[in-house]
């Protein structure tokens, strides 16, 4: 081997690197927005054209290529690629995901002997600068570690992957030609702390770059803010690189106006920071999430200007709750991977924006960098936009949770999963080295408020160094690190330097444990409602804890994104989505990386609609409908509601628009406050009524427009006949008094009007046949429907349900009699679903009503087996012909809904194809179901069929079968079934979020011992 093995070796962290620093580009001159690194004279960026080449094994480099001079080509063998980058996006090995799992054997710290790597060069012209004349080169990515070579000197070594590593190359760059090498392994005694639930990458994935300085420097500083009512301190500590150089704090408005300056002043040689200056300020404004207000600070010394921004605020725990500025803070939050489906970890600054504009889009104000630090400036942008964020070391050591043990019981595994790492001295120096590089790039961010030590590492010796650290170094924000308190019996830990209680995927009933025990610490969701598929589904009960008990200071969804590779596209143009599994791994996880609330090319799925309105920045918390008063309360933390948004109002008669208007906001509403609003619109004295209220917003604000809709509220009105008006008007349409025609034979009963033609299966009580006016209008034979395609929040229940074989469940009819009245027909069966290997799963009563109006009516009892688990669904299935692709429904919409995942809908009148219901779910199931809807009409422009009910019901239409969706693991690989399959469902189990969270609470189960369905289905030809 030619280079050192520093990549297994815990003694060599990084080599000839510099000390690590505060974030930031310096110029010769301010720059307007400090983000903007490209507008310095003195950045010159890297990224680009390289040449590289890939060896499976570090074994196989044997020649120096770093040897080269810059005038001559690169060596054979490398081919050019683009920098920032990962090779197994362009290519070379293998794509790889891994949740928990190393990928590698569980021996730390060694990796694999034949560790694949990649050698990289690139070649740039240098012009000295007389005001700078000294070079720092920084690598702000590189996985998983790297040695770096400039005109073939060894200039150094560093890893952990999401840290940047700054060199001092001043005396081995020269004016012209020159040639940087950089050698990156894929594997080294790091990968052992970055066991991160991602598809496992490696390359230079972000950017590089260097910048000219004086020989003596301002090199790091710290700012922090305090503050009374009417004046705040801006304290700046700082050192110096080659000597001090007088140096001069300016702080300015956002419009530029300078607000006060101050000198840069020794206070102790011998100290981390040598020199300090204050700045006070008078009439502070504030910042915050919901007013991101930045104040900005140049520091100015008499060959450089360094440009930052200043955010005036305060976090801290206040009796056990968290307050920004003095008041309780309530944090909305998501947990966040840098991902996109072509370039996977690499992002630019466009993919950023757009991330954080949908966040704001949907009531999301905060940030978890699961589980490493992000990119300098995403938090810039957290800053200038507006969020909460808790930033993260890259710190995972997840898979020594696996260790093979002889009792591999979940206790054994908590029990010992320490001690590889967590609790090993010999990791103390690296988990505190992380620590450090995520808290000293990012020190001076005010969008920060709490730093999280890692994540799923368990916990030990090497945690409390790190957290204690921090801690002493910023007593300013918070800590957190969730996995300290999977408890075992081998010692007693240290948590005082942790401030937040955090649990992942709780059930409520933990939460309400914790908050009935006195605690001492506020409790974080720091991941909660996993959002994998048609999820999440406990959004609203978590919230009601949330907002009722302020020790409670919110959460953060898991996860934002799905994670995959993009390989092409589909016949219908769609994009083709890989997962684990794909790339011919043997150690995978899966569709568990497919687990976010937007999809991989950020298209939002219906889990962030129902997290946006449970979300909403106001809410009804009353209606008084005799005296017209609707009592709305604030959910900001820090805005007046009044200044905030607008309000409107809907009265809906069986989906339908009767009355809107708008509601005055005259009077303040400070927050948490509430106010009352007359609202006396007219009610209809029949018809299902909603009042449906809606919040805009009635002012810019950071990437939002004026009229944006923040949420809405909908209130059940009641009348004097509170039902649904087609349906009463089709139970009780008149019949003739002819007697209809019926026949029957061994298998069937065949049942006539003057226009419709009706065949039943004596052996199953079902219609085989529904022919209007010569046109049929099944398929197939209808069925009694209890399955569903498993979600990915199904995956734990599904084995009960398939034990119970509820995939292979019919119906079955003991006997069927047949009565006759006057215009009607009356068909009756004692019934039971019925599956292999398994006595009856249901047993009742059937009854369809026929009429001479073309009203086929079902009535459906029956009663569950005890001993059998809760039903996916229970309902009737329809195969009508593909042609009948228009569906208009009264119900809750526009977006799918279900018992526990309908606050992003609402009640109305809405019309769609049976595609535009699809749910395009990477891996196919259960989706695009309809709740709490009285009414549906499937049609093409010969016929239609209306299913109409008293009582709600559940309703799906697709062109897939839900055999077709259980049986392909991609979206793009489905078959149509060639027919408008329609379910209409009397119960829909809820969706919860048990792909990782608690198992679904009993109320959305379907598991009652008796159920019931009424149904109307008319018949109409044109």
């Amino acid at each position: 081997m030619i280079v050192p093995r520093h990549f297994d070796d815990l003694s060599v962290l990084h080599e000839h690197t510099l000390p690590p620093r505060a974030y930031y580009v310096p110029a010769s001159h301010p720059l307007s927005t400090a983000w903007k690194r490209e507008d310095s004279d003195r950045f010159h960026l890297l990224n680009g054209t390289w040449a590289f080449k890939y060896l499976p094994s570090i074994y196989e480099l044997t020649e120096p290529f770093w040897d080269h001079s810059p005038t001559t080509s690169a060596p054979d063998g490398f081919s050019m690629i683009e920098v920032p980058s990962t090779w197994q996006h362009l290519g070379y090995d293998h794509h790889h995901y891994t949740n928990v799992r190393y990928p590698i054997p569980l021996d730390p710290p060694h990796v694999p002997q034949d560790n694949p790597c990649g050698a990289y060069i690139r070649d740039f012209d240098y012009t000295p600068n007389p005001q700078a004349p000294s070079t720092y080169l920084t690598f702000e990515g590189v996985d998983s570690c790297f040695y770096v070579w400039l005109n073939g000197t060894y200039i150094g070594y560093s890893q952990v992957s999401h840290a940047s590593a700054e060199f001092d190359v001043t005396e081995f760059i020269h004016p012209g030609a020159n040639r940087l090498a950089v050698l990156v392994l894929k594997w080294c005694d790091g990968t052992y702390l970055e066991d991160q639930d991602k598809f496992r990458t490696s390359g230079i994935f972000r950017d590089v770059y260097f910048v000219d300085r004086p020989a003596a420097v301002f090199f790091d500083y710290v700012t922090t803010t305090s503050f009374t009512s009417d004046t705040a301190i801006v304290d700046i500590r700082g050192n110096y690189r080659g000597g001090t150089v007088p140096t001069t704090v300016e702080l300015y408005d956002s419009d530029g106006h300078l607000v006060t300056t101050s000198t840069m002043e020794l206070i102790d040689a011998d100290a981390d920071y040598t020199h300090h200056a204050q700045l006070t300020v008078t009439n502070p404004h504030l910042w915050n999430a919901e007013d991101p207000y930045l104040y900005q600070l140049a520091i100015v010394t008499p060959d450089e200007v360094i440009t930052d921004r200043v955010g005036i605020r305060d976090v801290a725990v206040k009796d056990t709750e968290v307050c920004l500025n003095g008041n309780p803070l309530t944090l909305r939050g998501v947990n966040r991977h840098d991902s996109d489906p072509v370039t996977g970890p690499v992002v630019d600054l466009e993919h950023m924006q757009r991330d954080l504009r949908l966040m704001k889009e949907h009531n999301i104000n905060a940030v978890r960098s699961s589980h490493y630090p992000n990119d300098p400036r995403f938090y810039q942008l957290c800053d200038e936009y507006g969020f909460y964020v808790m930033s993260e070391a890259d710190n995972e050591s997840h898979g020594t949770q696996t260790q093979f043990l002889a009792d591999a019981s979940w206790d054994n595994q908590v029990e010992h999963w320490n001690e590889p790492i967590a609790d090993n001295p010999k990791w103390t120096e690296a988990t505190v080295d992380r620590m450090q590089l995520c808290v000293h790039r990012e020190k001076n961010r005010p969008s920060i408020i709490s730093w999280s030590a890692g994540n799923e590492c368990a916990y030990g010796c090497t945690l409390e160094a790190a957290l204690s650290w921090t801690k002493s170094f910023d007593p300013t924000r918070l800590t957190h690190y969730e996995s300290s308190y999977y408890r075992d019996s081998k010692r007693r830990y240290d948590y005082s330097c942790i401030d937040l209680y955090s649990r992942m995927y709780p059930a409520i009933e933990e939460i309400r444990e914790y908050l009935d025990s006195d605690p001492d610490k506020p409790f974080i969701l720091v991941e909660y409602c996993h959002a994998m598929g048609n999820s999440p589904g406990d959004l609203e009960d978590y919230w009601e804890i949330i907002r009722t008990d302020k020790r409670m200071c919110g959460g953060f969804v898991w996860e934002w994104c799905d994670h995959a590779v993009t390989a092409g596209t589909s016949e219908d143009g769609r994009p083709i989505y890989l997962y684990g599994g794909d790339h011919d791994e043997q150690i995978h996880d899966g569709n568990f990386c497919v687990d976010g609330l937007v999809s991989p090319d950020r298209i939002p799925h219906s889990g962030l609609a129902e997290l946006k309105n449970v979300q909403r920045p106001a809410r009804v918390v009353a209606y008084d409908q005799d005296k017209g008063l609707l009592t709305i309360v604030n959910e900001l933390d820090h805005t007046d509601l009044s200044q905030y948004l607008s309000i409107s109002y809907e009265v809906r008669r069986d989906g339908a628009i009767v009355e809107h208007g708008d509601l005055d906001l005259n009077e303040p509403v400070p927050l948490h406050a509430t106010t009352t609003l007359r609202c006396e619109p007219r009610i209809p004295e029949s018809g299902r009524c909603h009042l449906l209220v809606t919040y805009r917003l009635a002012r810019p604000e950071p990437l939002l427009t004026t009229g944006h809709i923040l949420g809405f509220d909908e209130v059940p009105l009641h009348n004097s006949d509170a039902r649904h008006q087609r349906a009463v008007e089709l139970a009780h349409r008149p019949v003739g008094n002819q007697p209809l025609s019926v026949s029957r034979t061994a298998t069937r009963i065949d049942v006539d009007t003057r226009d419709l033609h009706c065949s039943f299966d004596v052996r199953t009580g079902l219609p085989v046949s529904l022919v209007h006016r010569g046109s049929e209008f099944l398929d197939r034979p209808a069925e009694l429907n209890i399955w569903r395609a498993p979600t990915d929040n199904d995956r734990h229940i599904r084995r009960e349900w398939e034990r119970a074989h509820y995939h292979q469940a019919t119906a079955r009819a003991y006997a069927v009699d047949v009565s006759e009245e006057p215009g009607r027909v009356i068909i009756s069966a004692e019934v039971a679903v019925v599956a292999p290997t398994v006595q009856p799963v249901l047993r009742g009563h059937l009854t369809w009503t026929i009429t001479d109006s073309n009203v086929l009516s079902l009535n459906l009892r029956l009663q569950r087996t005890l001993g059998f688990p809760s039903l996916p669904r229970l309902g009737l299935r329809l195969f009508l012909p593909e042609s009948m692709n228009q569906v208009d429904y009264c119900g809750m919409g526009p977006q799918e809904s279900y018992v526990d995942k309908h606050r992003g809908s609402y009640h109305g009148t809405f019309n769609a194809t049976v595609a535009d219901l699809h749910q395009d779910y990477i891996r196919p199931q259960e989706n695009g179901s309809h709740s709490d809807c009285n009414e549906v009409t499937i049609s093409d422009s010969d016929r239609s069929l209306t299913a109409l009910a008293l009582s709600p019901f559940s309703f799906n239409a697709s062109h897939y079968t839900q055999e077709e969706l259980v049986a392909q693991k991609r979206n793009t690989d489905l078959t149509p079934s060639g027919s408008t399959v329609l379910c209409l469902d009397a119960a829909m189990a809820g969706i919860g979020s048990n792909s990782c969270g608690p198992t679904l609470r009993p109320k959305y189960q379907v598991k009652n011992h008796e159920l019931e369905m009424d149904l109307h289905l008319l018949l109409t030809t044109f």
